[in-house]
C-alpha cells in the first residue's frame, strides 16, 4: 500500500523535465545578462517553482519538505568543515604558516613552472590525504598567494590547484568518493583505482602539457621583480620567516596531513589545526587571544603599508564563509527535492532505455552523472543514483563492474568542482577566492577526463568484459534476487 502511494506521488517525465528546464533557463538568463545577480536567488526561485509545480500535480508538501531536510542533512557536515576552514585560514596567516609558504614559494618557484608545480604538489598532497578539500584549504591557499605574487591570473592558478586536488578524490584509497564508487558498483577498491588510471592519467598528462604551455608566457622577464621584492620585504617585516621559526610555523600543516592520512574526522582536523595555529600566532607573533578570536571570526586584518601584501593576507574568517554556506544549503535543498520526490528517477528512467550497447551505456552514464551533479549539487548523489541505475546494464552487457565504477568517477567526481552551486564548486570558490565560472576554463583535468571516458566508449578501448565463468556467477546472482 505504501509503495503504491509513493509511486502515485512521483512526478511524470514531462513535469520533471519542466522543473529542470526552468532552472537552466534561469541560469542562462543570469549568465547572459551583465552584472548577473548572486545565484542564491536563482536557486530560491527554482526551489519555489519546483515545490509549487510538484504540489499542483499531486506531490504532498511533506514529501517536498523531506527532500529539503534530506538535502540540508547532506550539506551540514561539509558546510561545518567550510566554516572551520574559514577559521583556519586567518589562524594560519597570523601564525605565519601561510606567509612562510608564500615567502619561500615566491623565491623557489619560477613563474613559467608555477602552474605545473601547483598541479603536481596538490596531486601529491591529495593522494596522500585522499581529500581535495584539505589540499585546497592548505596548499591551495598558499599557491593562490604565490601565483598573485608571480603575476599568474587567479582563475588560471585556481584551475591548476583544483586539477591536482581532485586527483586524490578520484584515485586515493583514502578518499570517500573513491570508496563510495567502488561500493556502489560492488567492485574491488584497487581494481576500481587501477581502472581509473586509464582515463585519469591521459587527462592529467594533457592538463600538465597545457599548463606548461600557458606557463611559458610567464617567465622571469615578465615578472615585476620589484613587486616580488616588495612582497617579500612586506612578509619578512611582519612575520618571522627565519628558517628555524619557519619550520615551527609548518607544524599545523604537517598535523593536517598526518590527521587526514590517519583518517581523522575532517571537522576534528580543521579545529585542531586552527587551534594550533592560534597558539603559534600568540607565542611566535605576539597576538592576544582576543585578537585571534576576532581574526578567526571576521578574518585576518593587517596594514603593512603595501597594498599587494594586504591583499594577500587580509582574508578568511568564519563570517566570510556564510555566503558560501548559504549557497551550499540552497543547492542541496534543491537537489534533495529532486531526489526525494522521484524527479531524478523520472528523468534518468527515460535515459536507461538507450543503453543497449557499451558505447551508448557509458556515454549515457557520463552525461547522466554530470546532469545529476548539476541538479543535486552533490557528487555523492551523482555517483550513487546513476551508478546503481546503470549497474544492471553493465552486467547485462557483460562489462566488468570496475568500468561502471570508473565511469561514476570520470563524470561524477571530477566535474563536481565545476558546478557553481554544488558542494565542491562552493568550497573551492569560497576557499580560493575565485568564482567557479572564472576558473572553470582552466580546470583541465575535470574537462578532459569525461572526454577520455567517452573516447574509450566510442573506440571500445579499455572496456573490459567478464569471463564466461564470471558472467554465469552474475547471472546466478540476479536469478536468486528475482526468484
Amino acid at each position: 500500500m505504501e509503495k503504491n502511494k509513493l509511486s502515485k506521488s512521483q512526478p511524470s517525465f514531462a513535469i520533471s523535465l519542466l522543473i529542470v528546464v526552468f532552472l537552466f533557463a534561469l541560469l542562462i538568463i543570469q549568465v547572459l545578462q551583465i552584472g548577473s545577480p548572486d545565484i542564491h536567488m536563482t536557486l530560491v526561485f527554482a526551489i519555489s517553482f519546483a515545490a509549487i509545480l510538484l504540489m499542483a500535480t499531486g506531490t504532498p508538501w511533506s514529501q517536498i519538505q523531506d527532500g529539503i531536510v534530506h538535502g540540508c542533512k547532506i550539506a551540514t557536515i561539509p558546510m561545518l568543515i567550510l566554516m572551520f576552514i574559514g577559521m583556519l585560514i586567518p589562524a594560519w596567516i597570523a601564525s605565519g604558516t601561510i606567509p612562510v609558504l608564500m615567502y619561500y614559494g615566491l623565491q623557489l618557484i619560477s613563474p613559467s613552472m608555477f602552474l605545473v608545480t601547483a598541479a603536481l604538489i596538490c596531486t601529491i598532497a591529495s593522494l596522500s590525504t585522499g581529500s581535495s578539500w584539505t589540499t585546497g584549504a592548505t596548499f591551495g591557499v598558499a599557491f593562490m598567494g604565490i601565483g598573485l605574487g608571480l603575476g599568474i591570473p587567479g582563475p588560471m592558478a585556481a584551475g591548476a590547484i583544483i586539477s591536482g586536488a581532485i586527483i586524490g578524490d578520484k584515485l586515493s584509497p583514502l578518499s570517500d568518493s573513491t570508496n563510495l564508487a567502488a561500493g556502489v558498483c560492488e567492485t574491488d577498491l584497487f581494481k576500481h583505482i587501477k581502472s581509473m588510471l586509464y582515463t585519469t592519467l591521459p587527462a592529467f598528462v594533457i592538463s600538465l602539457i597545457i599548463y606548461f604551455i600557458l606557463g611559458m608566457g610567464y617567465n622571469a622577464t615578465s615578472v615585476d621583480t620589484t613587486a616580488v621584492e616588495t612582497i617579500l620585504s612586506g612578509l619578512s617585516a611582519n612575520f618571522n620567516v627565519t628558517p628555524g621559526i619557519a619550520l615551527v610555523t609548518l607544524i599545523p600543516l604537517v598535523l593536517v596531513v598526518v590527521m587526514a592520512f590517519k583518517q581523522v574526522s575532517a571537522i576534528a582536523a580543521m579545529v585542531i589545526a586552527s587551534l594550533v595555529g592560534m597558539v603559534l600566532a600568540i607565542v611566535i607573533n605576539g597576538y592576544s587571544l582576543y585578537e585571534m578570536m576576532g581574526y578567526m571570526n571576521y578574518g585576518f586584518s593587517i596594514d603593512t603599508g603595501i597594498a599587494d601584501v594586504n591583499r594577500l593576507l587580509n582574508r578568511g574568517g568564519l563570517q566570510s564563509m556564510m555566503w558560501t554556506v548559504s549557497l551550499g544549503y540552497l543547492g542541496l535543498s534543491y537537489g534533495g527535492i529532486l531526489e526525494k520526490t522521484g524527479t531524478l528517477d523520472a528523468l534518468l528512467g527515460k535515459m536507461a532505455v538507450i543503453t543497449r550497447n557499451a558505447r551508448n551505456l557509458i556515454i549515457t552514464h557520463v552525461f547522466s552523472s554530470i546532469a545529476v551533479n548539476m541538479l543535486s549539487a552533490s557528487q555523492y548523489v551523482a555517483i550513487l543514483i546513476p551508478g546503481r541505475m546503470y549497474l544492471s546494464s553493465y552486467d547485462r552487457l557483460g562489462i566488468k563492474r570496475y568500468v561502471a565504477s570508473r565511469t561514476c568517477e570520470d563524470s561524477g567526481t571530477v566535474t563536481s568542482p565545476l558546478v557553481p552551486w554544488g558542494l565542491c564548486g562552493v568550497f573551492f570558490a569560497g576557499t580560493l577566492g575565485v568564482a567557479t565560472l572564472d576558473y572553470l576554463p582552466f580546470t583541465y583535468l575535470a574537462l578532459f577526463t569525461p572526454l577520455v571516458s567517452i573516447l574509450y566508449a566510442v573506440t571500445g578501448k579499455f572496456i573490459w568484459y567478464n569471463t564466461k565463468e564470471e558472467q554465469e556467477e552474475i547471472n546466478k546472482e540476479y536469478n536468486s534476487l528475482t526468484s
